[in-house]
This record gives C-alpha cells, sequence and structure tokens, in this order.
C-alpha cells in the first residue's frame, strides 16, 4: 500500500510490475486477507503499527479483483486505466511529437516486443502492454532464481530502456511538464 503510493509517484513502470505481483500473491493465497498479511507481509513489515493499513489495503483490493471478475487472469481497473494512458502518450510520441529518441528506442525494443507476442498469448495486447509483461516474466524469473540468457537479458534490457523513457515521460505528463507541441 504504501509501496504501491509511493511507486505510482515517482516511477510509473515500477508501480505496474509492483500491482501485476500483488494481484498474483492475493491469486496465490487464494484471496485469503489474513494468509496474506500473515505470510507475505508480516514477514516483510519493519513496524506493526501499518498492519490495519495493509489489512485495509488488500482487503479493498481483493473485493475490487472479485467484484471485477478478475480472480484467475487480468488486471485491477486502475492499472489499466495507467496502462491506457502510457498508450497514449507511448502513441503520442511515436506519432504525433514524433519524439526521435524515444522512436529509436522503441525501434530496437520493437524486435523483441514482436517476438515475445508471437510466443505468447499476449497476440491482443498492444505494444507497451506486451513490454509490461515481459518485465514482469523477466522479475518471475529472477524470484525462481533461474539463468536469463545473454540474448533473452539484451530483449529485456531493450523493453525496460523503452519503458523507462515512457515513464518519464508519463511524470512529466501528469505534472503538466510536457508540452506535446514541442519535441
Amino acid at each position: 500500500m504504501l509501496i504501491a503510493q509511493q511507486k505510482k509517484n515517482e516511477n510509473i513502470a515500477e508501480y505496474v510490475l509492483y500491482m501485476y505481483q500483488v494481484e498474483d500473491i492475493i491469486r496465490a493465497f487464494k484471496f485469503d486477507v489474513d494468509a496474506i498479511l500473515a505470510n507475505y507481509v508480516e514477514p516483510q513489515l519493519p513496524d506493526a503499527s501499518f498492519m490495519n493499513q495493509y489489512r485495509d489495503w488488500y482487503t479493498s483490493l481483493v473485493q475490487q479483483m472479485k467484484s471485477q471478475k478478475i480472480e484467475q487472469s487480468g488486471h485491477l481497473s486502475d492499472t489499466q486505466e495507467v496502462m491506457i494512458e502510457l498508450s497514449y502518450l507511448h502513441n503520442t510520441l511515436l506519432n504525433m511529437t514524433k519524439d526521435e529518441k524515444y522512436i529509436g528506442l522503441f525501434e530496437v525494443a520493437t524486435k523483441y516486443i514482436d517476438e515475445l507476442k508471437s510466443k505468447s498469448d499476449l497476440r491482443e495486447k498492444n505494444q507497451v502492454e506486451i513490454a509490461f509483461h515481459g518485465m514482469y516474466m523477466k522479475l518471475l524469473l529472477k524470484l525462481q532464481k533461474k539463468e536469463i540468457s545473454p540474448e533473452t537479458e539484451e530483449a529485456f534490457d531493450s523493453m525496460r530502456i523503452m519503458l523507462a523513457y515512457l515513464s518519464r515521460g508519463y511524470r512529466k505528463m501528469k505534472s503538466g511538464d510536457l508540452d506535446f507541441l514541442q519535441n
């Protein structure tokens, strides 16, 4: 909860990946808030005074996931809304402002995004979503302590760099510092 808010304010890409992880944790604990708190939150919590806030936050997320019918898969509507904004910014940088730096980063990542799309069930997703799923896949591989080949690491890096640039642009857009009329 506190981590999510901090990430949302500082780095939107980290926020999206964090929320993907939280959704999977909720599913792994079968939507049992007490089990999440006892087995996942409490061991990491340096100060027990925050436990009620975490209980409220996870309870709210569980309710949202159930009401949005994403118990098996899918993402919270708030996270999807951020993804829509990032996709809008992505298209704006490519097509309207023709941001040369972003176009170059995207061109490098496109090959890997297309490859991931063809090898997965992400065919209906846009390029930004696929890049996020690639980054989440890397996170899961690291958590499982699986080896990542140099070629796969190169693919992940290209997506990470593209998303980092997009995240900085998002922060500027949200603060009103991004001028779409000037490149």
